[in-house]
């Protein structure tokens, strides 16, 4: 099948590419219920070589800026507990996280998790979480304009493929939590 957005020509529901996710993202595919049916949530294969964002869209077209998010993992702290949270924002901002993200969590300071914490906790690889199959007890932020775009391309747990779901569906993943102006402005 044709992916929606994307120069994407064989994109599979993701329930029936579980072998091709973590187990994490594979376990929270065949767990998912909602109003967005999985069967909404694509797969597409995508070269691990060009997976960060500039190399990406420049190879699979630019209008993908805008029609993609990225996952990145905060740690707050404040006195000696630190609270993770994964947040999701539109790949052309940046993670709030000095302002939105430390308030919302009631934390003093907040700083992008180590890549040791961020793939260890969650079972991803390093250039491709998602929020698809996070730890239980994390939190997820995410901006409200990745809801508010009608199909969001994301990492897929992997560096290697893609995960293309509706934006409306990451307001019924697990724990999130939809927030105005968590990204901002790439400067």
């Amino acid at each position: 099948m044709r992916a929606p957005i994307g120069d994407f020509d064989d994109a599979l529901p993701a329930p029936d590419s579980l072998d091709l996710l973590t187990a994490p993202v594979a376990a929270a595919v065949r767990a998912w219920t909602g109003p967005v049916p999985a069967d909404q949530i694509l797969y597409v294969d995508t070269d691990p070589a060009i997976a960060d964002t500039a190399v990406f869209v420049e190879h699979y077209g630019p209008d993908l800026l805008d029609q993609s998010a990225n996952c990145v993992v905060v740690a707050g702290k404040r006195g000696e507990t630190t609270t993770l949270a994964a947040c999701v924002v539109k790949s052309a901002t940046r993670v709030d996280v000095n302002g939105v993200v430390r308030k919302h969590l009631g934390v003093r300071k907040a700083r992008f998790a180590s890549m040791e914490t961020a793939t260890g906790d969650s079972g991803m690889e390093y250039g491709g979480i998602t929020p698809l199959g996070l730890p239980a007890d994390w939190n997820l932020l995410v901006d409200a304009a990745v809801v508010d775009t009608p199909w969001v391309l994301i990492g897929s747990g992997r560096r290697r493929g893609k995960i293309i779901m509706p934006g409306k569906a990451f307001a019924q993943l697990p724990n999130a939590v939809v927030l105005e102006d968590l990204g901002r402005p790439a400067s």
